[in-house]
């Protein structure tokens, strides 16, 4: 022992203050997020920018754009088809997101069990995930096709068949994620919650509705949100499978674009669908959180 410290002295450096102490401990430095913002910046933020500025121009693909004013966005409240296609859209959002999370609940709530059998599957069911949409969209028009195909019958010819198979396309491929989702959060409800209210005679089904139900609001919330605009932006599936029809029966939004920009070559006119879709999006996405109280919840967790 040193004479300083025998004699109630401090150590050298014991004045200083502590590293990781107070309302700072733990925080990553703010420059680590510096990739992720300039990821976003050049790859999103920017491009809807440059397409927001093209809506108010004219503009085939070739030479410069000129100006247009209002045109592109006169045009696009006046066509009759943005009505349709913006109902087809709300209906195929709709549909989708009750599909999805109703599956996708059930599967999450049912994997996130400890038996090696439920990891195995889980696994199992996250493959469709990792495959791209152009893929699966293929593969289900080659198994719906009226001739080759495992199902008899013209299922991409009618209004509703047509309709029903994007709905059930996307959620094969899109459930897995939104499962792992739930998952995750069903294994973050404390155990006790569920032994006291076994104790109290609770069985399986009360269980569920009474304190795994209320405890995924949050992750409820954040995959409905992700299903919404997942739903709002289907492209692919719509392209392949059925090229919006019959007629213009399932011509969403994003498929009205694309047929703006790359049929009629009218970019000016695409771009405004494209900015209409951007801030339908992102409106609809901010009711959502703010219907849900998203931004207010705090931890559901025992002791949290």
């Amino acid at each position: 022992m040193s004479v300083g410290t025998a004699r109630g002295g401090s150590r050298p450096g014991a004045d200083r203050p502590r590293r990781g102490t107070g309302a700072d401990a733990g925080r990553p430095h703010a420059v680590l997020a510096l990739p992720g913002v300039l990821f976003f910046l050049f790859f999103a933020a920017l491009p809807m920018v440059l397409a927001f500025c093209l809506s108010f121009t004219e503009w085939n693909g070739l030479g410069d754009p000129r100006p247009a004013g209002l045109a592109n966005w006169r045009k696009l409240f006046d066509d009759g088809q943005l009505t349709q296609s913006l109902t087809v859209t709300v209906l195929l959002t709709a549909v989708s997101w009750a599909f999805q999370t109703v599956v996708s609940l059930l599967l999450g709530v049912w994997a996130a069990g400890r038996r090696r059998n439920r990891a195995i599957l889980s696994a199992i069911f996250f493959v469709p995930f990792l495959l791209s949409s152009t893929a699966i969209s293929l593969l289900f028009y080659a198994l719906l096709d009226p001739n080759f195909g495992i199902v008899r019958g013209d299922t991409l010819g009618s209004t509703d068949g047509a309709f029903l198979a994007i709905v059930f396309v996307g959620g094969w491929q899109f459930i897995p994620f939104h499962t792992l989702i739930y998952q995750g959060g069903a294994r973050q409800i404390p155990e006790v919650l569920h032994q006291a209210a076994a104790i109290d005679g609770a069985g399986r089904y009360r269980r569920f509705f009474s304190i795994t139900l209320p405890q995924l609001r949050n992750t409820a919330t954040t995959s409905g949100v992700l299903m919404v605009v997942g739903s709002l932006t289907y492209f692919e599936t719509v392209l392949i499978l059925t090229q919006g029809g019959p007629g213009t029966d399932t011509a969403i939004l994003p498929y009205l674009m694309y047929e703006a920009g790359f049929k009629s070559y009218d970019f000016g006119y695409a771009s405004a669908v494209a900015s209409f879709l951007v801030v339908a999006a992102t409106a609809l996405s901010l009711l959502l959180v703010r219907l849900s109280g998203f931004g207010t919840m705090r931890s559901t967790r025992e002791g949290m």
